[in-house]
């Protein structure tokens, strides 16, 4: 029998330091532009790659939602495409898979 409050836990541990990443990289965005034009640039730059670090988390968070909501339902760590159990090492490593190995 799985201990499926113990990767809750983790999920909701996850979630939370998602949560908070994303609001810090919200407020970096928000921060006004430099008035030197060559900082602008550079800023331009940082800020492209703190969007794709954002859109990544917000990502991870819908699968993270999913998988505690698998939780709920009683199909976590059940294979969504053959049905058979998702190893428990696979779930160690990502806890929100949702295909086992053979399938993924």
């Amino acid at each position: 029998m799985r201990d499926f409050e113990t990767y809750k836990k983790r999920l909701v541990a996850r979630k939370a330091e998602l949560d908070e990443r994303l609001h810090k990289i919200e407020d970096q965005l928000d921060d006004r532009p430099n008035a030197d034009v060559e900082e602008r640039s550079v800023e331009r730059e940082d800020d492209e790659m703190l969007e794709g670090l954002g859109n990544a988390g917000k990502t991870e968070l819908k699968k993270i939602s999913f998988a505690l909501a698998r939780i709920e339902n009683g199909t976590f760590g059940i294979c969504a495409n053959c049905g058979e159990d998702i190893s428990d090492a696979r779930l160690d490593i990502v806890a929100y898979a949702t295909k086992c190995r053979h399938c993924m």
